[in-house]
């Protein structure tokens, strides 16, 4: 795909095998044990996770997100966008003063309007190193304190070498109530998100956001 290609994510639909009895879900602790993470680990998650489930070094694929877009479907609105900064010349700085986690984090502030949208489509440009990525998966689990809000399911398609690539994917908010609507927007922050990358049913990214939904009072 090349920079200036958009094609919509879809959502990937469960089989039979995923409506079969599950095993206990892992702890944290017992994922962070493990050789590597799948889809299925994550997708039991009850809560969101306190660190991250993979280092930096697990992307081999040189998957680096440059440009990220929200913006409202029915409108047509921007709601968000930010561009990762050129990389600086090293020689200004010193390298090992980097926070390992940087980039991995990010803090949205929306209004109240936010929570009551439809639809949301995330623009997200990226590029990759010198290894071709097929089974290009992400799971993206919203919680509100505790509670899974909703759990989303998007793919990539495949990405050749050397490329840049952007790619649109269509959220479905759920409908809140009024009630959870104003205790989303007195709890700032307390919305938080794990986006959980894959290539070939293998964990090789993971960022973290928190929310709040104050903006404007």
């Amino acid at each position: 795909m090349s920079l200036g290609s958009v094609k919509s994510g879809k959502k990937k639909n469960e089989g039979f095998l995923s409506r079969k009895a599950k095993a206990k879900p892992l702890s944290e602790d017992e994922l962070l044990k493990k050789p590597f993470i799948t889809v299925d680990d994550v997708s039991q998650l009850t809560k969101i996770t306190e660190k991250y489930l993979c280092s930096p070094e697990a992307n081999i694929y040189n998957i680096d997100f440059t440009r990220f877009k929200l913006r409202d479907i029915d409108s047509g609105n921007v709601l968000f966008e930010v561009c990762k900064p050129e990389t600086p010349d090293s020689s200004q700085g010193n390298a090992t003063d980097e926070d390992p986690n940087g980039g991995r984090f990010i803090r949205y502030q929306f209004t109240p309007s936010f929570l009551k949208l439809k639809l949301v489509g995330a623009t997200v440009e990226f590029s990759i190193g010198d290894k071709p990525i097929s089974k290009f998966r992400m799971i993206e689990r919203h919680y509100f304190r505790d509670q899974l809000l909703k759990s989303f399911d998007f793919e990539f398609g495949f990405c050749i070498p050397n490329s840049r690539n952007s790619v649109e994917h269509i959220y479905e908010f759920p409908q809140l109530t009024q009630e959870q609507i104003n205790e989303m927007v007195s709890s700032p922050y307390e919305t938080r998100s794990d986006s959980f990358y894959f290539v070939d049913d293998r964990l090789v990214m993971h960022n973290k956001a928190d929310y709040s939904y104050n903006g404007g009072q």
